[in-house]
């Protein structure tokens, strides 16, 4: 599991939160071995002992892991005591106590946030459909209906495809630039003619600093690359492999 280390979350102490890797599970051959998402063909059981082991991880006191059925939407869903999983939706928010939020990923980001003195927490999953659609906006916009304040919300980017790894065709690149031509500052050529890489994690970043965020990390961590601590949508494809796992991050009011 990794943990961002900085100075201004140094003093909080009600809120604990993970970036986890795939290891430290028991699934075996393409999901090895912390999978924790149901939408893979990974044993159910396996899936189930993992998710435990990540809940336990989080506390003792925690009531829940939620997590969602991820569709690359901008819609987000608050968290209550009855929540049900697989909802379809791609971000979270709850002031609840001890109910964690997980987001499942393979390459997109998984964003946290968190407002320590509001007591009010959220999770997204920011693939580029829903980054430019807007579920990390909406999120903060639900943070900030349970009491949340802008200045106060630390958000914190998790492992992801990197730019260097992120090559995309000429049509890709031009849906950014009919959304806004300054998009262009988020690609740069690749080495095959008409093709880009592209930057999510700095367009996330951008994307929320623009809604009067200040508070921003990214911990810059390439989940394509890292084959030992990360599963990688892209990288299993590119391999021919059937199928990959998911890595969860998550966060939880204690």
């Amino acid at each position: 599991m990794i943990k961002i280390n900085s100075k201004e979350l140094e003093d909080i102490n009600s809120i604990r939160h993970g970036f986890f890797t795939r290891k430290g599970g028991v699934s075996e051959g393409l999901y090895s071995s912390l999978n924790c998402g149901p939408g893979s063909s990974d044993k159910k059981e396996n899936i189930e002992i993992n998710r435990l082991r990540v809940k336990n991880t989080l506390g003792k006191d925690i009531k829940k892991l939620c997590t969602l059925y991820q569709i690359h939407s901008n819609k987000v869903v608050r968290v209550e005591y009855d929540f049900a999983d697989r909802i379809q939706a791609d971000a979270m928010v709850t002031d609840k106590k001890n109910m964690a939020l997980g987001i499942l990923t393979a390459d997109c980001a998984p964003v946290l946030f968190a407002d320590e003195k509001a007591g009010v927490i959220g999770a997204a999953h920011a693939g580029w459909k829903g980054a430019m659609a807007g579920i990390l906006e909406n999120t903060v916009k639900e943070m900030l209906k349970l009491g949340a304040e802008k200045n106060s919300i630390i958000v914190v980017i998790g492992p992801c495809i990197e730019k260097s790894s992120y090559e995309v065709g000429e049509e890709f690149y031009k849906k950014f630039i009919e959304e806004n031509k300054e998009n262009d500052k988020f690609f740069s050529p690749a080495t095959k003619k008409e093709k880009f890489l592209f930057d999510l994690p700095a367009y996330a970043l951008s994307k929320l600093k623009k809604f009067g965020l200040t508070k921003v990390f990214c911990l810059g961590v390439d989940t394509l690359q890292d084959k030992e601590r990360f599963f990688s949508y892209r990288r299993s494809t590119l391999a021919g492999e059937k199928d990959y796992g998911r890595q969860i991050s998550a966060i939880v009011i204690e």
